[in-house]
């Protein structure tokens, strides 16, 4: 069955397809794949075999696994992810990281007084990944008390789906959800204070990249990886809120394309004096966040 599926799956032009049979048919069965690749010789009943094509046969048509699975992993944590948002990427562990050191560091550099937590807001939030591992991490290090956690999209079926995860991990007590054009929030007639960290992982594909990405990106919503022109529309605007939206020593985190970081740091450049940045990049050396801030080392 793995066989048969795996060389199906590349005759339609899937880039793991032994993976995917093994992923689908493990979903199948309810079991990992360590223990079906111990088990090869295992018998498959009627039905599962019936349940495994129709799952197959998705596939085959572009539809990622995660969608068919209904979950992907990320940061440890298992998610809810359906057609409402972008399935989470594993590069994107790396503004996980830096977002959580930057925290650390802030509170242990200067303990927040009582009343006053670190503020820290997730913009263009989809699943809520980054912000539900956020708030996971700072609970199990014993300070999600000194942290508030904002995640905003300007997809209220996004941010239904962010809040299903945040629930489902425990967490929906922890993180604010807002309906938000960025920084502009939709429900909210009160000024907003300054916050200490903003992180996005917004779209930044070209649009004319869009048709050569794989099928199965063609099951995610367009407007989560359509950037415009030159890919920094949505991120441009952005760029242009900071000054309005950031504390004085706050700095924000954006999730970049390998190949933007020159373009990136033109813009922050334009915001004036004091403005700077500095590109860090994921386990793979390509360019993936730029922090921006002022003063940024």
């Amino acid at each position: 069955m793995l066989r048969d599926a795996a060389v199906r799956l590349t005759e339609s032009g899937s880039e793991t397809p032994r993976l995917d049979a093994e992923v689908l048919l493990g979903h199948v069965l309810r079991v990992d794949r360590a223990t079906l690749l111990a088990g090869p010789e295992a018998g498959l009943g009627a039905d599962h075999a019936h349940e495994f094509e129709r799952l197959v046969e998705r596939r085959v048509h572009g539809e990622p696994v995660s969608y068919i699975r209904g979950l992907k992993e990320f940061y440890g944590l298992a998610f809810v992810v359906d057609p409402r948002a972008l399935i989470p990427r594993p590069e994107t562990e790396t503004l996980v990281d830096l977002a959580l050191a930057h925290i650390a560091a802030r509170l242990t550099a200067a303990p927040r007084e009582p009343g006053a937590p670190l503020s820290v807001w997730d913009v263009g939030t989809g699943s809520g990944a980054i912000a539900v591992a956020i708030a996971v991490e700072s609970r199990r290090r014993g300070y999600v008390s000194d942290v508030w956690l904002r995640a905003s999209d300007v997809s209220r079926d996004a941010l239904g789906l962010a809040v299903e995860n945040a629930v489902v991990h425990g967490v929906a007590d922890a993180i604010e959800f807002e309906v938000a054009d960025l920084t502009d929030i939709t429900d909210s007639t009160d000024s907003l204070d300054a916050v200490d960290l903003l992180l996005a992982n917004l779209p930044y594909v070209p649009s004319a990249m869009m048709p050569t990405l794989p099928v199965a990106a063609s099951f995610e919503p367009r407007s989560a990886l359509d950037g415009g022109t030159d890919g920094l529309g949505v991120i441009r605007r952005l760029i242009a809120q900071l000054p309005a939206v950031l504390d004085l020593t706050g700095e924000a985190l954006l999730e970049i394309g390998g190949d933007q970081a020159d373009a990136v740091q033109a813009m922050v450049a334009e915001l004036g004096a004091g403005w700077s940045s500095a590109v860090h990049r994921d386990l793979g050396g390509s360019a993936r966040v730029i922090e921006i801030g002022r003063g940024v080392a």
